[in-house]
């Protein structure tokens, strides 16, 4: 039984990512208690164990059967999402989902009903959605700071590795990922693009593979087209040795500019006509409170929603909206053609 000041979690996939949950968890989301760890990798299971004093299992299954835990932490591969989430909301457990909700919206549906017949709670782990300069931008767009909105910019870029890594890593093959960099990394710049402009209603983008290795998409460029009328530009990129300092979101309205800096430590900026050459709004956009804290941040979010019954920043319907922003530019990508996001 839980009280009213903790919640039991089982973390579910060892890999990298429960790393920074598990850092978020101590850092920013006290009140969950690490009880169980599971991996099929039987070193990465003990490792975690040690590290959280969470029980190790081979299996949900056999986690879900033994283990002491309320809710669990779901950090998969993509194709793998739906068994596991399932089969959590079968066992009445509350759930945390890595982004994508799954790789295809049959398996959302799927995934959506079976926690609405568990009545449980349901978070989609989008930690752009509390990353603090993403709301600080909201807000000032909210408050008419740089006026109506023109248009926008987001650019999502990491050099490629100097060699293939071995083994090849499952985000690299289409089977597991569902496609390539739009719908993984990307997710993070779409989900800020779409608090700030509202919802997408239709897209063109062109995709490339500049890392051969990578099954799925390395480049993408797309025009975005919100229900508002606004046009944004959204790149993505895995590729080039180098890449150079630039920005990774620039907001154009009829009286101003926000522009957020790529790369560390990045700097947002406000352009207007009082500050004309840019007010620093924040001087670093990872620091230590920054979107490294988000996934602390995130977990926060759902203890409280389990815990006193507090909405979520965000339902996990929402969530739908970066998947099918993806799945769009994929078809438009091979039709050559604005294709609808909602449709």
């Amino acid at each position: 039984m839980e009280n009213s000041q903790s919640l039991k979690i089982a973390l579910v996939g060892c890999g990298g990512i429960a790393q920074a949950h598990w850092r978020g968890i101590q850092a920013h989301a006290t009140q969950l208690v690490v009880s169980a760890v599971v991996d099929t990798n039987p070193d990465r299971a003990a490792a975690m164990a040690k590290q959280t004093g969470g029980q190790p299992f081979a299996s949900l299954e056999s986690a879900l059967a033994d283990g002491d835990f309320a809710a669990v932490d779901i950090m998969l591969p993509h194709n793998q999402h739906e068994a596991a989430a399932v089969a959590a909301f079968a066992a009445g457990k509350h759930v945390v989902l890595e982004k994508p909700m799954s790789t295809n919206l049959a398996s959302c549906a799927r995934i959506l009903a079976a926690a609405q017949q568990a009545g449980t709670v349901f978070l989609v782990a989008e930690q752009a959605q509390y990353w603090p300069d993403a709301r600080q931008v909201q807000a000032l767009i909210q408050a008419g700071a740089i006026g109506e909105i023109i248009t926008a910019r987001a650019y999502f870029g990491n050099p490629a590795p100097a060699t293939a890594p071995t083994p090849k890593p499952w985000r690299y093959e289409l089977a597991q990922a569902g496609g390539g960099i739009t719908i993984d990394g990307g997710a993070h710049w779409l989900r800020p693009l779409r608090m700030w402009l509202g919802e997408v209603a239709e897209v063109s983008a062109v995709t490339g593979r500049p890392l051969a290795e990578m099954e799925g998409e390395s480049f993408m460029r797309a025009l975005l087209r919100f229900e508002s009328g606004v046009v944004a530009l959204f790149d993505t990129l895995y590729g080039g040795a180098v890449l150079g300092p630039g920005e990774e979101f620039r907001v154009t309205g009829t009286a101003g500019e926000i522009i957020s800096e790529r790369g560390y430590p990045g700097r947002l900026l406000l352009f207007d006509k009082e500050h004309p050459e840019g007010k620093v709004l924040k001087a670093n956009l990872w620091d230590g409170d920054g979107r490294l804290a988000a996934f602390g941040y995130e977990l926060a979010d759902f203890a409280q929603a389990v815990l006193a019954g507090t909405p979520l920043a965000a339902a996990p319907e929402y969530a739908l909206g970066e998947l099918r922003t993806a799945l769009a530019i994929y078809r438009s990508a091979v039709s050559k053609q604005w294709e609808r996001v909602w449709d």
